[in-house]
């Protein structure tokens, strides 16, 4: 049986894989690793840079409030630079998950908010999941454009939903 997470190879006491019972020999717990499925079903186009189905029996789930550009001292990081504020997103983001305990290799679900989208910003947001996501399990994604955001200097907004198993 493995021992330990399927994706970090650790095993965290507090967030058992899945326990079937005791071995009768050793007394000791058996335990399996259900990992979490990235599926690209036929019948729907192929995606690039994101899944279309994530389907887990994850144990522990982490929540994470849509992240905007602003740093740890409450400043807004780049203003009116999309691709300055999408970086501190996905900074803060990284930040929020690890206090969960997760990372974001663990996410599953990004929805990513960009106010007044245009075509062209699709290219930087593409550009920056890339450098922070992992490319061979992509979470399930939704880029929506917006009017506004919480504040008027904020352009971008991204909430995460990560799966511990």
């Amino acid at each position: 049986m493995p021992d330990g997470d399927c994706q970090r190879g650790h095993r965290d006491p507090k967030w058992p894989i899945a326990f079937l019972g005791l071995d009768r020999i050793s007394n000791q717990p058996l335990e399996v690793c259900m990992p979490t499925q990235h599926i690209n079903p036929e019948g729907v186009s192929q995606p690039s840079g994101y899944t279309h189905v994530v389907a887990s029996d994850a144990r522990r789930i982490v929540f994470v409030s849509g992240q905007v550009a602003i740093d740890s001292q409450g400043q807004l990081v780049g203003e009116g630079v999309l691709e300055k504020q999408t970086e501190q997103v996905f900074e803060n983001l990284k930040t929020c998950l690890a206090a969960g305990g997760a990372t974001l290799a663990d996410v599953v679900k990004l929805t990513t908010k960009v106010v007044s989208f245009k075509p062209e910003d699709r290219v930087t947001i593409t550009m920056l999941r890339q450098r922070y996501l992992p490319a061979d399990k992509p979470p399930t994604s939704t880029l929506v454009g917006v009017q506004a955001l919480a504040r008027p200097d904020l352009m971008v907004e991204i909430e995460a939903i990560a799966l511990l198993a």
